[in-house]
Parts: structure tokens; C-alpha cells; sequence
């Protein structure tokens, strides 16, 4: 016998393994009753957790709005039964009222921007409700007045009070009320609104780009103003088109009255087998209690669209506007107290209520008027006590200067704010910055005018960071006439020099502007020989404009790809400061810096050679070679020139002292005086035969000829051999 199995037996009893059956049992049921009560535990974990992603749920508006459509839309296909179509319609009711009181306490029409959304779902909600409420009125009407839910049935007994004729009439008026009177007027009212405001449309663009152009605001607050404009447009636009939804609405609601009380009756009669008078009752009631629960909250949101589309040009809650209003006029309120007071003394008529009117008008009249002298007596008062001293201007106020401003005379202030919007100078000024951001890739700064009484009446002063650029005289209201062959003009007029180019002009009277036409003058108007002035002197100054900030800007704007290209060298390899001086030079020789993209990328390229500014430029300055060749190509569609011969490319590589970035120019002065003659002698002979040629020479010596050049030929253009693009057509007009 196997020994191991003998502790499982004991003498005189059953084995062991019987006794240990029912705490093994025990131990089983135990173990059932702690799993059940984790099921349980987790049960209940799972229910908070669904009641949890249920609050999330509807946490989400957008969610929430989707489903509170979708259950409209399933009220239009589904029977809806009595209790929750008595909760429906509370939720309409309550809905229109607060449509009501938001229409009534806003400030301005657009903080009720989404009123066309609203005002579309609220007449969705009431047409949904109304089929419900009919297909029960059709089906069980024959069971009661309470067949489609007790408001109806109470709205029912309270209007007709046992008379149905007088339900009906009741119903028929008000539905005049909300259909010809507020929802037509209110329709008009957003039709002329929505039609005047999109007229008005680009007078206000055209206002808020000139007081950008003039500095009076910054781009940010001309932003905000385009916005507004647009949300202005946007929204009567919107309250035209949902007009059409409460007048729809009406209809509807007619239309349907007369439905479930044509096809009520029938339905008692024929299939049901009442009487003609019960029918009438039941589904009468039914009838104009549906129509009453369903149109007061419609004549509501009508009410609430016409008061948000009548508020266009009054600020302010409706109450507060139109107290201040009828308030502000004490004579009308005491002729309308004496008016009533009148009325009351005449025969037949009820005293009471007349003058209990009269008496309140008179007291608010007299109350009114007692305000208004004593508020017209404080500011007397005020008038008459010395005025405190002006606060004093923060220094940094002081410190600040404008990068661009135009000083005008008395008598040039109409070029500004010309009554019939000719020669307005701030359209000028506004063409000209969007002109030089195309050309030359620069947003000028903003361009201040002021007046100054100081100045001769018709003088005007441009100044560049407060300090004077150009003066000139321009005439209000006459023509300015050049002879573009530069011969002096022979029509009467105040002769005069042309302030930008130096030429002989005259100012003529506007009846010999047709004259001078004819004759073939050139003739320009006041506001454009000072817009070409300011054009020119910004051009010849555009390197000093560019500001760090405005590199920044340039460089922020940049798209994604090739904003890499400035975190590879900028700050290791050169500063911000460093790229603004490279584009600095450029734009002191007008080398458009639009192509921002191809000039950095000169840079990183340039940086393995130098970093002094005027070399980097130089490698720049060939990347460009097809923009600097297409720039000062001809009408022909050739590239002219005038070559430097070798003898001048070796004086000058001659002069040259000093070792890379500390060259410099150190020529003789009569070697000097011999170059600049012979510049000048041979540009001179290529404008004459119409060409406006560009000098030629090696790039070793480009800038130091550019440096001679710039002194007395600033307009003259000088290019390197590297830049003459290889695909570019030359012709050479003469050589130095």
C-alpha cells in the first residue's frame, strides 16, 4: 500500500477529503460573492464613466448644436407624443423670448452677428412642432381638446373662450399683424440696409486705405475696420435672405390652420362619427390653440429681427437709446402733455386716464428741462474756471520722429480733403507705396501730413526723418506745363523750375489746359508734380527707410522653405543687422529687393568669402544679373552700354590700395577730373540719340566707379561684367 496516501484516511470516520468538502464549498461561494461584487464595482465604474463621456459629449457645442438638428428633422418623420410635445413647445416659446431680450439689450447689430442662424433654426423648431402638433390633432382630435398635449388645449380655452368664432378671428388678426406688418417692414427694412451697404462698400475701403496712407491709423486698426465692413455687409446681407424665413413661416402657419381644420372636420364627422358641433369644438380648439402657441413665439422673433434691423444707426441698448432720445426734447413732451390734457377735458371722454397721462408728460417735461439748464449752466461754469494745465508729454513721445512727412502751406490743405475727392494727394500717396512695394519689394513707411502756417501758402516741405529732403510750390486748382523738348512753356503763367527734375515749367490757369494738350506739353496737376517729388526724394533715400524692424518683418514673411535658409547662417554667420545693411546697398543703387528668396541665398553663398556688406552685396548683385539686365533693358528689348576700355580698368586697378576688405580707392585728382569728363561727355551724347545706357567694367572695380559715378550721376547705372546675364541682348552705344 502506497504510504503517501495515508494521511487521507482517519480510524473509525469517513476520509478525510468528506470532512473538507464544506469549507471548500464555503470557500467557492465566497470567492462567486467577491467576483459578483466586482462585477458589480465595474458595472458601476462603467455606468460614471459612460455618464462622464456624456458630459463630455455635450460639453462640445458643436456636437450638441448637431444633434438638437438632427432630433428637429426626426420630430418631422416621427410621432411626437403629448408630454414631450408640451416640453417642445416650452423650449420654442422660451427660445423666442430670449431671441427677444438679446435683440433688446444689445449694443450694436453686429454683437447679434449669428441672428440669421438663429433665426433660421427657431422657424425649423416651430414648423417642426406645428406638423406634430397637426398629425396628433388629426389622429386622436376625436378623443379630446387634450389629444395634443395641455398647452395647446390651454391656449385653446383661454383665447376662445367657448366661442371658437372668436378663437378664430383672434388667430386670423394676429397672424395680419406678424405677416403684413412687422415681418414685411422688417423685410424692407434689410432689404434697404443690405442694398445700401454693399453700394457704400468702396467709399468706406477707399476712407480707410487714405487715412492708412495719411498715418491718421496703423495697419492693425485699418484691419479691424475691413473686418467690421465686411461682418457689416456679411450680415445685412444675411437678415435680407432670412427675412424670407419668418414671412414663410406665417404662411405656413396659416396654411396649416386651415389644414387641421378642414381635414379635422372631415376626419370627426366621416370617419369618427361626431357631430358637426362637437367636431367644430374639438378640432377648432385644437386647431387655434396650435396656431396661437406656434405664432406668438413667430411674431416674437419678428419683432426681434425688425428691432435688430431698424437699430443700424443707434448705439447702445434699446431702452438707454430711446429714453435718450424722446428725453432730449423737453417742448415735444410738454406739447404731447398738453395735447392729452385737452382731449380729457372734451365730452364723453374718460378724465382719468387722459390726464394721469398729461399730468406724467407735464412732470417729465418739467423734470427734463430742469436737467438740461442746470447741465447748460455747469458747463458755462466750467467754461469760465481757468482749464488745468496740459499734461505734460512723455519724453519718449517727445523723442520720437516720423520717417516720411509732407509740410503743407495754408492754401494746398484742399490736395488733402478736396470736397470733390480731384487731386486728392492721399490716393496719390496710396498708389505710390503699393507702386514702390511691386518695384522695389519695400513697403515705404507711412507718410504723415500736416500743415504749417509757417510756410508760404502754396510752398510745401517733404522732410525724411525730420530733417528736409526737397521743398517746392505747387497751385492749387491750375497745371503745371513742361515742353518736353526742355524749352521754356510760351502760355501765360507764373514760370517756375520743376522741383523734382530741375526742368523749365509754367503754371497755367485750368481754362488753357486743353491748349497746352494740343500743343503737346506735358501737364500735370498740382497733387501729382508733390506725389513725383515725394517718389523720387523716397527713391534716392529708400536705403535709409528699410529699418531693422522693417528686415524683421521681410524676413518673418518669408515662406516656410526658405525661412530655413536664415536659421542655417543667421546668427552664427551674420546678424540681422548684416543682411539689412547688404539690402541697404542695394537699395541705394534701386536694385528691387522683391526677390528676398534669391538675395539671401547670394548671401549664405558670399559668407564663405567675406563677410564685409559691400562684397556681400557684390555676390548678390550677380545672382541678380537677370533681374539687373531685364531692369534696364530698352523698349527693343536690348541691354545698352558703355564699356570701360582697359587703359581705365588698369588706372583704377592701379589706385586701388590696401588688402581685401580694407581696400580703397586713391586716385589721382587729375586722372579724376579726366574720368568724370569723360562720363559725363558720353552719356551725355547717348541721351541725346534716346539711350539711357548702363557703364560697364570688371567686377574688381565696380563699387569705387559706382562711388565716382554716384556723386554726380546718382541715376547712372553701373554694372560688372559677372552681371550680364549670358542669355541677355547687348548693344554697346561707346566706350570710355
Amino acid at each position: 500500500m502506497d504510504t503517501s496516501a495515508a494521511p487521507l484516511f482517519r480510524a473509525g470516520g469517513p476520509p478525510a477529503a468528506a470532512h473538507s468538502f464544506e469549507p471548500r464549498e464555503r470557500s467557492r461561494r465566497s470567492q462567486s460573492a467577491v467576483m459578483s461584487d466586482a462585477s458589480t464595482a465595474q458595472g458601476g465604474e462603467t455606468a460614471l464613466s459612460r455618464l462622464a463621456d456624456l458630459g463630455t459629449m455635450l460639453r462640445r457645442s458643436d456636437i450638441v448644436l448637431a444633434v438638437g438638428m438632427m432630433a428637429i428633422l426626426l420630430v418631422l418623420i416621427l410621432p411626437l407624443p403629448p408630454l414631450l410635445l408640451d416640453f417642445s413647445l416650452a423650449i420654442s416659446i422660451t427660445f423666442s423670448v430670449l431671441i427677444l431680450m438679446t435683440a433688446l439689450f444689445i449694443q450694436a447689430p453686429l454683437e447679434f452677428s449669428s441672428f440669421p442662424t438663429v433665426l433660421l433654426i427657431s422657424t425649423i423648431l416651430r414648423l417642426a412642432l406645428n406638423l406634430a402638433s397637426a398629425r396628433l390633432i388629426l389622429a386622436h382630435g376625436h378623443e379630446g381638446t387634450a389629444a395634443a398635449g395641455h398647452v395647446i388645449q390651454a391656449f385653446g380655452n383661454f383665447v376662445m373662450a367657448g366661442n371658437f368664432v372668436i378663437g378664430i378671428i383672434v388667430f386670423t388678426i394676429l397672424v395680419i399683424v406678424n405677416f403684413v406688418v412687422i415681418t414685411k417692414g422688417s423685410g424692407r427694412i434689410a432689404e434697404v440696409a443690405a442694398r445700401f451697404q454693399l453700394d457704400s462698400m468702396p467709399g468706406k475701403q477707399m476712407a480707410i486705405d487714405a487715412d492708412l496712407s495719411a498715418g491718421l491709423i496703423d495697419e492693425k486698426e485699418a484691419r479691424r475696420r475691413r473686418k467690421n465692413l465686411e461682418d457689416e455687409s456679411g450680415f445685412f446681407g444675411a437678415m435680407d435672405g432670412a427675412s424670407k424665413f419668418v414671412r414663410g413661416d406665417a404662411i405656413a402657419g396659416l396654411l396649416v390652420v386651415m389644414i387641421n381644420i378642414i381635414g379635422g372636420m372631415v376626419i370627426g364627422i366621416v370617419q369618427q362619427g361626431l357631430s358637426f358641433a362637437d367636431a367644430a369644438h374639438t378640432y377648432t380648439l385644437l386647431t387655434v390653440g396650435d396656431g396661437l402657441v406656434t405664432q406668438i413665439p413667430s411674431l416674437i422673433v419678428s419683432t426681434a429681427a425688425g428691432l435688430l434691423v431698424s437699430k443700424a444707426g443707434v448705439s447702445g441698448a434699446a431702452d438707454k437709446a430711446l429714453l435718450s432720445q424722446f428725453s432730449g426734447y423737453p417742448k415735444a413732451l410738454g406739447m404731447s402733455a398738453a395735447v392729452m390734457l385737452a382731449m380729457g377735458l372734451l365730452p364723453g371722454i374718460p378724465m382719468i386716464p387722459f390726464f394721469a397721462l398729461g399730468g406724467g408728460a407735464a412732470t417729465l417735461a418739467y423734470l427734463v428741462d430742469r436737467r438740461s439748464k442746470q447741465a447748460a449752466a455747469a458747463a458755462e461754469a466750467a467754461k469760465g474756471e481757468p482749464k488745468p494745465p496740459p499734461a505734460e508729454e512723455p519724453m519718449s513721445a517727445t523723442l520720437k520722429i516720423d520717417d516720411l512727412k509732407v509740410e503743407l502751406g495754408y492754401a494746398l490743405l484742399p490736395l488733402v480733403n478736396a470736397p470733390d475727392g480731384s487731386e486728392r494727394l492721399t490716393e496719390q500717396i496710396k498708389a505710390l507705396r503699393r507702386s514702390l512695394a511691386v518695384e522695389m519689394g519695400f513697403v515705404m513707411p507711412a507718410v504723415r501730413i500736416l500743415d504749417n502756417v509757417q510756410l508760404d501758402a502754396n510752398a510745401y516741405v517733404i522732410k525724411i526723418k525730420e530733417v528736409e529732403a526737397g521743398t517746392g510750390k505747387v497751385w492749387h486748382g491750375q497745371y503745371m506745363v513742361m515742353d518736353p523738348a526742355g524749352n521754356q512753356v510760351t502760355l501765360p503763367g507764373v514760370h517756375t523750375t520743376e522741383p523734382t527734375f530741375g526742368l523749365p515749367a509754367t503754371w497755367i490757369e485750368a481754362a488753357l489746359k486743353e491748349e497746352a494738350s494740343v500743343k503737346g506739353y506735358t501737364v500735370v496737376d498740382a497733387a501729382t508734380v508733390l506725389a513725383t517729388h515725394l517718389t523720387e526724394l523716397i527713391k534716392a533715400n529708400m536705403s535709409e527707410l528699410l529699418s531693422y524692424g522693417e528686415v524683421q518683418k521681410l524676413l518673418k514673411e518669408l515662406p516656410k522653405e526658405q525661412s530655413e535658409l536664415i536659421k542655417d547662417i543667421v546668427p552664427s554667420q551674420i546678424t540681422i543687422s548684416g543682411i539689412q545693411r547688404v539690402l541697404q546697398i542695394l537699395l541705394a543703387e534701386r536694385v528691387s529687393i522683391r526677390d528676398l528668396a534669391t538675395i539671401l541665398e547670394g548671401i549664405a553663398d558670399g559668407l564663405a568669402a567675406t563677410r564685409n556688406p559691400m562684397g556681400l552685396a557684390e555676390h548678390v548683385r550677380a545672382r541678380l544679373s537677370r533681374q539687373l539686365c531685364a531692369q534696364h533693358s530698352s523698349a527693343g528689348g536690348y541691354l545698352p552700354i558703355i564699356a570701360l576700355t582697359a587703359r581705365w580698368e588698369q588706372v583704377f586697378a592701379e589706385s586701388i590700395v590696401g588688402q581685401g576688405d580694407e581696400r580703397s580707392l586713391a586716385m589721382q585728382p587729375s586722372k579724376l577730373t579726366e574720368f568724370i569728363n569723360a562720363v559725363r561727355e558720353k552719356f551725355e551724347i547717348a541721351g541725346r540719340d534716346g539711350e539711357s545706357p548702363v557703364l560697364v567694367t570688371s567686377p574688381g572695380i565696380r563699387p569705387f566707379v559706382r562711388g565716382i559715378i554716384e556723386r554726380f550721376r546718382a541715376q547712372t547705372s553701373v554694372l560688372s561684367q559677372s552681371e550680364i546675364h549670358p542669355r541677355a541682348r547687348l548693344k554697346t552705344v561707346a566706350s570710355i
